[in-house]
């Protein structure tokens, strides 16, 4: 068993893993929050999704609520929020917890992957990503200030799919 196949539901409440959800495209996995100073990133993150869909690619946003209370709301809340305020396609997974003795499973296990400086362990804040290739790996790991248009993050994303 590998984090793709731990339990996640999707922000509608459809139960499923990362792996459903995902459905055997490369992803970027970011924790996100509608209350929060990188809010705005949305925006680049729709982006980034619709330029490389059709080359196998999505991002997967993930509510959570641990920094500064920046993600208060329902599911139906964040959805609306998101769908409205920034035109959000990308799939959305269930409110979790990303550090602490709550931490779900797909974060126990990205969280040991360094970032782009070499920093491992807990998630730092909002819209910290991971590069997830087709098949499982984590193939990098950005801070929350790198934004999804960054020379970097895209030509981690670009040289990942075919």
């Amino acid at each position: 068993m590998t984090f793709l196949d731990a339990p996640l539901a999707a922000l509608d409440g459809t139960p499923g893993t990362l792996g459903d959800i995902i459905g055997g495209r490369a992803a970027l996995l970011v924790n996100v929050a509608s209350k929060c100073g990188l809010t705005p990133q949305y925006t680049a993150l729709e982006k980034l999704h619709e330029e490389y869909a059709d080359r196998g690619f999505t991002v997967v946003g993930v509510p959570c609520n641990q920094f500064g209370g920046q993600e208060p709301g329902s599911a139906e809340e964040i959805q609306e929020f998101c769908s409205v305020s920034y035109g959000v396609t990308f799939p959305m997974t269930e409110k979790v917890e990303v550090n602490g003795a709550d931490r779900h499973p797909v974060y126990q296990a990205l969280v040991d992957t360094p970032d782009i400086e070499g920093r491992t362990g807990d998630i730092s804040w909002n819209f910290e990503k991971f590069l997830i290739s087709a098949d499982g790996e984590v193939v990098a790991r950005f801070a929350p200030l790198v934004t999804p248009d960054d020379p970097r993050l895209v030509a981690a994303v670009d040289a990942l799919l075919p």
